[in-house]
C-alpha cells in the first residue's frame, strides 16, 4: 500500500474548471501503478469518476464523465491529476484519489475493489 494525498478541492462557482492533484507521501513511488479518482457525495455510494494505467495510455471514463473530466499523470514528477470542467453543483463531492498496487499496471483498473490505497479526500463544493 501507499500513502497518496490529495490537493486542489475547495468552493467554486458552477460552470467553473478545477484541477485536483494527487501525489504519495513518504517518498513513495506511485509511476509504477494504475491510478484512479473516485468521488462520494452524501447519502451516495463511492463512484469511479476516472482511472489510467501506470504509464497513461489507457484511460477509462465512469458514465457521465467523460468529456468534462480529464485524467492525467506525470511520473517524472510522481503525480496524478483530475481536470474537471463545467462543473455542476450535482458535482459537489468528497473527491479521493486511489491506487491499484497489486494488478497488472498496463490497464487502467474500473472496479473500485481492486484499489488498495486511498487518499484521505478533498472537499469540492460548486454553488450555483
Amino acid at each position: 500500500q501507499v500513502q497518496l494525498v490529495e490537493s486542489g478541492g475547495g468552493l467554486v462557482q458552477a460552470g467553473d474548471s478545477l484541477t485536483l492533484s494527487c501525489g504519495a507521501s513518504g517518498g513513495t513511488l506511485i509511476r509504477e501503478f494504475p491510478m484512479g479518482w473516485f468521488r462520494e457525495a452524501p447519502g451516495k455510494d463511492r463512484e469511479i469518476i476516472a482511472a489510467i494505467n501506470w504509464n497513461g495510455e489507457s484511460t477509462y471514463y465512469g458514465d457521465s464523465f467523460e468529456g468534462r473530466f480529464t485524467i492525467s499523470r506525470n511520473n517524472a514528477k510522481n503525480m496524478v491529476y483530475l481536470q474537471m470542467n463545467s462543473l455542476k453543483p450535482e458535482d459537489a463531492a468528497v473527491y479521493y484519489c486511489a491506487a491499484a498496487t497489486r494488478v497488472l499496471a498496463t490497464r487502467a483498473v474500473k472496479s473500485r475493489h481492486e484499489y488498495d490505497s486511498w487518499g484521505q479526500g478533498t472537499q469540492v463544493t460548486v454553488s450555483s
